[in-house]
């Protein structure tokens, strides 16, 4: 049997895992190698890791998130407003399987962005393709859509993304149109996808801040609907990292 044959016809497949998991076996001595089964397990086993791995990495780069954070770096006190139990129920992903929003508000500085994209992150690990805009690029990213002609194409692909995120939701006006693409957003994803939005508005505020009733309403309706609820508590988390 001509080894390098083997790994040449593996990797013409596109049998990446195959490929580093075979090299590795035939670095073993002869005695050590495993069997035709073993090693068939082996292989396989190695390919699908791989390909997980490529996944994961891909979706990490196409969610675009402020920070690289991790659900094991929230800290869960009394005094934040969230407890591990809660972490733990949205960090096994059922909210995104289930299309339910969550909500997490507080001031600034108190970590809401942070928190938003550790779930993101989490999310991608488990294999669901995220999105992440602050508003303002959220506003660019419309705007653009809207010039160069792919706003249906891009409002499809926003409804087809498992988790959206929207971050620093209150911080920027909205105008009429950025009002009724906002509704369209959410009517296509609604129980059909999940939706992070952060806020230092408490979530009462909202509807005055879209200032438009019917639109508020609407809008409204459909973020808060199965929606769970944080509201990020303390002092900035900034100033502690500056003292």
């Amino acid at each position: 049997m001509n080894q390098q044959s083997t790994l040449d016809q593996l990797q013409e497949l596109k049998l990446s895992g195959m490929v580093k998991r075979y090299e590795a076996v035939l670095q073993q001595p002869v005695h050590q190698q495993p069997e035709a089964h073993a090693l068939i397990a082996s292989l396989a086993e190695a390919e699908s890791g791989y390909r997980i791995h490529q996944r994961t990495q891909l979706y990490l780069r196409l969610a675009k998130l402020r920070y690289n954070a991790t659900p094991e770096q929230i800290h869960c006190t009394a005094g934040r407003g969230i407890s591990k139990e809660m972490l733990i129920t949205l960090s096994d992903g059922t909210f995104i399987e289930k299309a339910e929003n969550l909500l997490i508000t507080g001031s600034t500085g108190c970590g809401k962005s942070y928190f938003a994209c550790a779930m993101g992150r989490n999310a991608c690990l488990l294999g669901h393709r995220t999105l992440y805009y602050s508003m303002n690029r959220f506003i660019e990213a419309l705007a653009a859509a809207r010039i160069d002609g792919t706003y249906i194409r891009w409002l499809n692909m926003i409804a087809k993304t498992p988790l959206l995120i929207i971050d620093d939701f209150g911080l920027q006006p909205l105008n009429h149109d950025m009002r009724l693409t906002l509704l369209q957003i959410l009517e296509d994803r609604f129980a059909k996808g999940a939706t992070i939005v952060t806020s230092q508005l408490p979530v009462n505020k909202w509807y005055e801040y879209i200032n438009e009733p019917t639109l508020a309403d609407a809008i409204c309706d459909r973020l808060t609907a199965n929606a769970h609820k944080i509201e990020l508590k303390g002092d900035s988390l900034r100033k502690k990292k500056n003292n």
